[in-house]
């Protein structure tokens, strides 16, 4: 049974950090493209970060230089480290994983993150 649990969500000021973890279980890790999307109230899913098993990255415009994902193949965790958090960056932050060879796309039902004074 495939699970992606995310965890770390919670209310934060702006200015702060959060960092977020998933914990993948049910499939073949390293076989995936891991990302974090999310999406706030009354508008679509959007993608944040992916990361492939080489450690290449891509980044939405809106996170770059702010936000920094990373993998631990060992440990089959994704991490999302956040900075500089904005208001604009509440939303439910979803993990993703994307296995190429396959097609099949896996989600974790998301964590929330409210970035309020």
């Amino acid at each position: 049974q495939v699970q992606l649990a995310e965890s770390g969500g919670g209310l934060v000021q702006p200015g702060g950090s959060l960092r977020l973890s998933c914990a993948a279980s049910g499939i073949i890790f390293r076989a995936n493209v891991m990302g974090w999307y999310r999406q706030a109230p009354g508008k679509e899913r959007e993608l944040v970060a992916t990361i492939k098993n080489s450690g290449t990255t891509n980044y939405a415009g809106s996170v770059k230089g702010r936000f920094t994902i990373s993998r631990d193949n060992d440990k089959n965790a994704v991490f999302l480290e956040m900075n500089s958090l904005k208001t604009e960056d509440t939303a439910v932050y979803y993990c993703n994983g994307n296995n190429p060879y396959s097609g099949v796309n896996y989600w974790g039902k998301g964590t929330l993150v409210t970035v309020s004074s």
